[in-house]
């Protein structure tokens, strides 16, 4: 029997996780009535969903029920939404448009948009902290907040968007680039791959090395992506304004090795993802397939 094409099966995880989360969010009818709506604003709708596409793609690999996994699906583009919704403040890369619609503070206005992104954040644990389906021992789901508790913080997204707030305006080593963007971007998509995992106790060490090898390798091609359509890439396509990290004077790998060069990377990264996974066999087809799509996406 053919498996479906991963495009088809790209927007069946898209339609999947678009519908936990609209259980998952708040209604607009309770109290904080505005709050809820802008919550919802910021999260349904359009969007890649690549994260939560590496948490099914992963745990599918693994043989992990999906209901298992919808909870970390949900929670880290909950996580992710929220850091869009600070990232695009005046007070940071001051955006108009986020995936093809105003961004929130624009739709709605400044305080709102910032406690949407903290009510977001929290309710990323609150889900993964629930009764229900999910991985069967305590171990287990307290290791899966932790995982995504260190991504996301300090030692992860917000220390890297530190770190690019302090070298606007500087020219980075590569090596100092490199760490920035596997903590802004790398480190949440590894916790992707590794929550999934996580969901399968019992894995061998050397499947659970390679997973995670795949994971840092991918988010920081991921990244390098990014960068790299910010140059070349259309506004309408991506649903927001292109040539900004030029306008803001921030760190990219195009701008530091140049386009041609970036490319390379990110190819190469994909490369070294897809032989990480070798250990798996022929269950980790999806993971490289995304990885390929990852590196030629053109939004």
């Amino acid at each position: 029997m053919n498996e479906p094409p991963l495009t088809s099966l790209i927007e069946d995880y898209r339609l999947r996780v678009e519908k936990a989360l609209e259980s998952y969010l708040p209604s607009v009818s309770e109290p904080p009535e505005r709050l809820h709506a802008a919550m919802r604003y910021a999260v349904l709708g359009d969007g890649k969903r690549v994260r939560p596409l590496q948490v099914y793609l992963t745990g599918e690999s693994l043989g992990v029920e999906l209901s298992v996994l919808d909870g970390p699906a949900c929670a880290v583009e909950m996580i992710h939404a929220y850091s869009l919704i600070h990232d695009d403040l005046p007070a940071m890369d001051d955006d108009d448009f986020r995936r093809g619609k105003p961004t929130l503070h624009r739709a709605y206005d400044e305080a709102t948009a910032i406690l949407a992104g903290d009510a977001l954040q929290v309710l990323a644990f609150s889900v993964l902290s629930r009764p229900g389906p999910g991985p069967g021992d305590t171990r287990s789901k307290l290791a899966i907040i932790q995982c995504l508790a260190d991504a996301a913080g300090t030692s992860g997204m917000a220390g890297g968007q530190v770190v690019d707030i302090e070298a606007t305006g500087k020219v980075l080593s590569l090596g100092e680039l490199e760490q920035m963007h596997l903590l802004k971007t790398g480190r949440l998509i590894q916790a992707c791959v590794k929550m999934a995992a996580l969901c399968c106790p019992g894995l061998p060490a050397e499947v659970a090395r390679g997973l995670a090898q795949y994971g840092r390798d991918i988010g920081l091609a991921f990244q390098i992506k990014d960068d790299i359509l910010d140059v070349v890439g259309d506004s309408r396509t991506l649903g927001k304004t292109t040539g900004a990290d030029q306008a803001l004077e921030k760190a990219t790998y195009p701008g530091l090795v140049g386009l041609e060069a970036a490319q390379n990377k990110a190819a190469d990264l994909a490369g070294s993802a897809c032989a990480a996974l070798e250990p798996m066999g022929s269950k980790a087809d999806r993971l490289k397939e995304l990885a390929e799509y990852i590196v030629s996406r053109q939004s």
